[in-house]
């Protein structure tokens, strides 16, 4: 199993409960010391499962293909991929090393690259499934074609909703994808409502009025890292998966509770825009799709 963002929050409780269960983990991160102490971290938490750590860092494409062609050498069959790595709100416009908008990168374009780079090792085996990482926000989001990159207008916020319900539609339209093409995926994502993890503060920083806003609430309100990962633990590894479907934690405004069937919004429900989205992102990422 292969779970991206490991190092460190959510990735790192995914991947701990997980291995917990006896599943072998791939800790993909990008830093390479805080990858391989997550790895030993595991490991004496779990010591019944076989944990290492492989650099990966999803903003890059050619990480990524290098980390699937790492993959691929080995041959072992693939039963999941976790698609978690993600950064929230960068208060300034910053690109990828490919020219990408940063959030839509990380969140997104990496893991689209991902998977497609991973689907033949995920054919050799029995029960392939891939769970993406999105968000509550994902409802305030808008696929803007026409400014996909926020070159005329980025706005911290608007870019992750963006990442986020293109996340989601990743998901659903991927589903779709195998369903045609008899790839035998399930394709399943989550999110872990509000869990308190580094991830605003990594984006608009510690002192920032919404990070200290964020603290603030989230102690009323939130739930922690491991508790938010609950949903995406589920949908990893529950046999009552929907094929495409969406979990997320049943509380109040699925802020916090048990996992349950998640909702979806309409934008995220649009096929016809999945489609294009999906067409367009192979554009972008060169991926092909194909199972050799």
């Amino acid at each position: 199993m292969v779970v991206t963002g490991a190092s460190g929050g959510l990735g790192f409780a995914t991947a701990l409960a997980l291995a917990q269960g006896c599943a072998d983990i791939i800790v993909g991160a990008r830093n390479e010391s805080r990858g391989r102490e997550a790895a030993a971290r595991i490991r004496a938490q779990a010591p019944a499962a076989l944990v290492r750590f492989e650099k990966l860092d999803v903003a890059d494409l050619a990480s990524v293909s290098a980390f699937a062609r790492r993959m691929r050498s080995i041959g072992h069959p693939l039963d999941l991929l976790v698609n978690n790595a993600g950064v929230m709100a960068l208060p300034e416009r910053q690109l990828s090393v490919d020219g990408f908008e940063m959030q839509l990168a990380t969140n997104y374009l990496g893991h689209f690259a991902l998977t497609s780079a991973l689907l033949p090792l995920m054919r050799l085996s029995r029960s392939p499934r891939v769970v993406q990482v999105s968000s509550l926000a994902h409802r305030l989001g808008n696929i803007r074609f026409d400014d996909l990159q926020g070159e005329r207008h980025y706005g911290p916020w608007s870019a992750y909703f963006q990442s986020k319900l293109a996340t989601l539609m990743f998901a659903r339209q991927l589903q779709r994808e195998s369903d045609t093409r008899k790839w035998g995926l399930l394709s399943i994502a989550a999110h872990p409502g509000y869990a308190q993890t580094n991830l605003v503060s990594n984006g608009l920083g510690r002192r920032s009025l919404v990070a200290c806003l964020s603290r603030t609430l989230g102690r009323l309100v939130s739930q922690s890292a491991a508790q938010g990962a609950a949903p995406v633990v589920f949908a990893a590894a529950s046999e009552n998966i929907e094929p495409g479907g969406y979990y997320g934690p049943d509380g109040m405004m699925e802020l916090a509770g048990a996992p349950a069937a998640a909702y979806v919004s309409a934008r995220a429900r649009d096929e016809q825009t999945a489609r294009r989205l999906w067409e367009v992102s192979q554009q972008l990422t060169g991926a092909l799709w194909t199972e050799d």
